[in-house]
């Protein structure tokens, strides 16, 4: 983003959007590095500018604001809360402007340097990532492809996020009103150490219901939907280990009474040495039907049609779950 539209705003406080013409978008380049360097110096090296040019912006900023961004403590500067709460809105700010000037009437995905950014869980990246980043490169060898995780508070503001990436791999259940494709499909089953005595061959609601859990999330916009049907059941999980992601429920659950859920295609995964069985869910747990979601301001986008496709193709080649 190298075009200016105009001066910043002298005035402090921030501009309203019928002052954004008044605004030199640059600002905004300059703004990311120094949020993410949190040092002059450092922020000019990335955006290939000298110190003067990058303490000009700043002062620029800080006017803009009416806040000082960077503070010194000691010999290190350290982000104002106005300056946090900026973080995320400059990357997701820069990340779509990008997006607008990067727009095409037609790609040719063997020529493209365009970088596609999907939200995605650590079950996704392991289960589905190995065989899309393999199609992705033979497809498209001079793009990138990048695979960030989804947080709650993504979901929570799904519509603005979707319109900074090219899309959120996340079973349905969670999203509404965004247009979507389905992926591939997975079972739930669960995990209890070899040596639980407490549970026998078969696992039980009755167990379900008394043992200690190793839960993913447990708020009320983060959670696993087959952990919701329990509730259906009157069984509310005793939540003693609550996580944020999956690949580490079997080492939780390993050695102890704890049980979890966990979906098969990462269950089928787990190796003799992790010491866990796999048993059936004692309860009609609905398959886990994994899509993708997106804006709807990329439909015709024609690098994001092609990026659909491509995802489609790879979901209809996995394998069935075990």
């Amino acid at each position: 983003m190298t075009a200016s539209v105009g001066p910043d705003v002298e005035a402090g406080g921030p501009a309203f959007p019928g002052r954004l013409a008044n605004l030199d978008l640059n600002l905004l380049l300059s703004l990311r590095a120094l949020l993410g360097e949190r040092n002059v110096t450092r922020a000019a090296a990335v955006l290939g500018l000298s110190q003067p040019a990058v303490s000009a912006a700043l002062a620029r900023l800080r006017r803009h604001f009416g806040d000082e961004l960077l503070v010194r403590v000691g010999n290190r500067y350290e982000l104002t809360p106005l300056a946090v709460r900026l973080v995320d809105r400059a990357e997701s700010a820069v990340a779509g402007i990008e997006r607008v000037f990067s727009v095409a009437p037609d790609f040719d995905p063997a020529a493209t340097t365009r970088e596609f950014t999907l939200l995605v869980s650590d079950y996704a990246t392991s289960v589905f990532g190995p065989a899309l980043a393999a199609a992705f490169t033979r497809a498209a060898p001079h793009a990138r492809l990048r695979l960030c995780p989804h947080r709650p508070e993504d979901i929570a503001g799904i519509t603005e996020r979707l319109r900074t990436v090219d899309g959120l791999l996340l079973p349905h259940g969670f999203v509404d009103d965004m247009p979507y494709l389905d992926l591939y499909d997975d079972t739930w089953v669960v995990i209890v150490a070899a040596g639980n005595e407490r549970v026998g061959d078969r696992v039980t609601l009755d167990d379900l219901r008394e043992l200690p859990w190793i839960t993913v999330y447990h708020r009320p916009t983060a959670f696993t939907p087959a952990a919701q049907q329990l509730r259906v059941h009157g069984i509310e999980p005793i939540a003693q280990v609550v996580v944020e992601s999956f690949l580490p429920i079997p080492d939780l659950v390993a050695g102890t009474d704890r049980v979890a859920l966990l979906q098969g295609r990462l269950a089928a995964r787990l190796r003799p040495e992790d010491a866990l069985r796999v048993l059936p869910c004692p309860f009609a747990a609905a398959p886990l039907v994994e899509a993708m979601w997106w804006h709807p301001m990329y439909d015709s986008d024609p690098a994001h049609r092609w990026l659909r496709g491509l995802l489609t193709e790879v979901g209809t080649a996995l394998s069935p779950p075990a």
